[in-house]
C-alpha cells in the first residue's frame, strides 16, 4: 500500500466516525492544485541537468498552505500529494491557521555541488514563484533541504517580490529566522511522550528507549530524552545501528556522529542492524527516519510497549492494524512530529509583525501547544474509543470540516 493510500484509509476511518457524506469526503481529500515543472541547470561541468520540481496545496480553508520542501532521489507526485494532505490534518490538529501544502525536486543533493544545488533551487523558485508567498503557501525545510536553502528561497522570492521574509521559514537567524526552529521537531517529539507519560503514571527514568535515524529530528530528540534522564538503548542510521543494553552515552554519540558522519563503530556499543533495531528488547521505540518502516512483515517482531512516530508516515496501515490487534500504543505522526511546523508559524507571525521572540518565549508556547493539542486526542480517543491515531484524524478533519462549511463553498 502507497503513502498516499495510507493516508486515505486513515482519513476514510475518521470519516466513517464522523458520518461525512461522499461529497464532502471527496471535496476535503482532492487537493486544489498540483503543479509539476522542470528544473534545468548548467553543471559545473558545462552539461545540461535537468530535474523535476513539485508543489502540491491541499487546501486553503483555514488559511494560507504551509509544508516543507524535500530534496530526495524518491520524491514523485504522489509521495508529495501525500505528504501535503497529511500537512492539512497535521495544521489543523495543533490548531494553526494554515492548510496544507508539500514539495521537493527528485535529486540526489550529495551529487551536487555547492553552486548546482544553489542555483537547482533559484531555478526551481523561478518556476513557483507567482503560487507561493506569505499569504498564499510559505514552504520549510525537509529532507535534504535546510537554512541555508531557505535563505537561497527567500532571495530568489524577493527579486520578484520586494522583502518578505515572511515566504519561507526554516531560515537562519541572521535572515529572520526563529529561535528554537532548528530543534523544534525533536522538542515537540519529546513533549508529547511526557504529555503521554503523565496520563500514564509513568516517568522517563522508568522505560528504555530505541531511535531509528539520527538527523534533526532524531539527534534533537536524544538530546532532549537524555535531559529527562531517559536511557536509550539503540540509536541506527543510514550508516549502520549501535546497541548497548546498559545505555548509551547520548552527549558523546552526538559529537561521535558529527565527526563521522554517522553513529557506526560508536565505541562502547555492539553494532545492531535495522532489522534488530526492529526487534529490539526496549519500552519505548522512535522510527524518526523514513516512512514505511514498520509493516506487516516486521510489526509483530515489535517488543516495544510504545511505538512514537517522529517520521513521516513509519507505521503502514497494516502494521498499525497489528500493534492494536497486540495493545501496542501507537503516537501518529500527524501529532508528534508537528513541532516543526508549529515553530514555523512563531517564525511566520515573527516575520509579519517584525518582532523577535526569544527562545524561553518559543519554547513555552512550543509547550503550550503541543501539550494542549496532545490531551484534546487523548480525550477524544479515550471518549470514542478509538485509537489516538483516528482521534487526531477527527480533530483534524472536524476543523477543517467545518472551516470549509462555514467559509462556504
Amino acid at each position: 500500500m502507497s503513502s498516499y493510500e495510507n493516508t486515505c484509509r486513515y482519513f476514510s476511518q475518521a470519516a466513517e466516525l464522523m458520518g461525512l457524506t461522499s461529497n464532502m469526503r471527496k471535496l476535503l481529500q482532492t487537493p486544489q492544485r498540483e503543479v509539476k515543472v522542470q528544473v534545468g541547470l548548467e553543471m559545473d561541468n558545462g552539461e545540461i541537468g535537468t530535474y523535476i520540481g513539485y508543489r502540491v496545496q491541499h487546501d486553503t480553508s483555514r488559511g494560507p498552505m504551509k509544508g516543507g520542501l524535500r530534496f530526495h532521489a524518491e520524491v514523485d507526485a504522489e509521495e508529495v500529494l501525500s505528504l501535503a494532505t497529511l500537512m492539512t490534518w497535521k495544521t489543523a490538529i495543533v490548531n494553526l491557521p494554515y492548510g496544507g501544502a508539500k514539495g521537493g525536486i527528485a535529486v540526489n543533493v550529495r551529487d551536487l555541488s555547492a553552486g548546482e544545488l544553489e542555483r537547482l533551487t533559484r531555478k526551481f523558485v523561478d518556476e513557483i514563484h507567482d503560487m507561493v508567498g506569505p499569504d498564499k503557501d510559505i514552504p520549510a525545510p525537509d529532507m535534504g533541504t535546510n537554512a541555508q536553502i531557505m535563505a537561497w528561497i527567500m532571495n530568489q522570492y524577493q527579486k520578484y517580490h520586494g522583502f518578505n521574509p515572511a515566504c519561507v521559514t526554516g531560515k537562519p537567524l541572521e535572515l529572520h529566522g526563529s529561535e528554537g526552529r532548528e530543534e523544534a521537531t525533536g522538542r515537540g517529539v519529546v513533549i508529547v511522550i511526557a504529555a503521554m507519560l503523565e496520563r500514564l503514571n509513568l516517568k522517563f527514568d522508568q522505560l528504555t528507549f530505541a531511535l531509528q535515524g539520527f538527523g534533526n529530528v532524531g539527534s534533537y530528540t536524544a538530546r532532549f530524552l537524555t535531559e529527562h534522564k531517559a536511557k536509550i538503548l539503540a540509536v541506527t542510521d543510514a550508516t549502520g545501528g549501535v546497541w548497548n543494553p546498559a545505555g548509551l552515552d547520548i552527549p558523546q554519540l552526538l559529537e561521535y556522529a558529527a565527526a563521522h558522519g554517522g553513529v557506526k563503530d560508536f565505541p562502547a556499543s555492539e553494532p545492531m542492524s535495522n532489522e534488530e533495531f526492529i526487534a529490539a528488547p526496549v519500552d519505548v521505540l522512535i522510527p524518526a527516519a523514513l516512512g514505511g518502516v514498520l509493516t506487516a512483515e516486521n510489526a509483530r517482531d515489535v517488543r516495544a510497549k510504545y511505538v512514537v512516530e517522529a517520521a513521516n508516515g513509519p507505521v503502514t496501515a497494516e502494521a498499525d492494524h497489528i500493534f492494536e490487534e497486540r495493545e501496542i500504543l501507537v503516537l501518529p505522526d500527524v501529532l508528534v512530529n508537528a513541532g516543526g511546523v508549529t515553530v514555523s508559524y512563531f517564525e511566520w507571525v515573527q516575520n509579519r509583525q517584525h518582532f523577535r521572540w526569544d527562545l524561553p518565549r518559543v519554547r513555552n508556547e512550543l509547550e503550550r501547544i503541543m501539550t494542549d493539542s496532545f490531551n484534546r486526542v487523548w480525550n477524544i480517543a479515550t471518549e470514542k474509543k478509538v485509537p489516538l491515531r483516528v482521534a487526531a484524524y477527527l480533530l483534524g478533519i472536524g476543523r477543517v470540516g467545518r472551516a470549509t462549511v462555514l467559509g462556504g463553498i
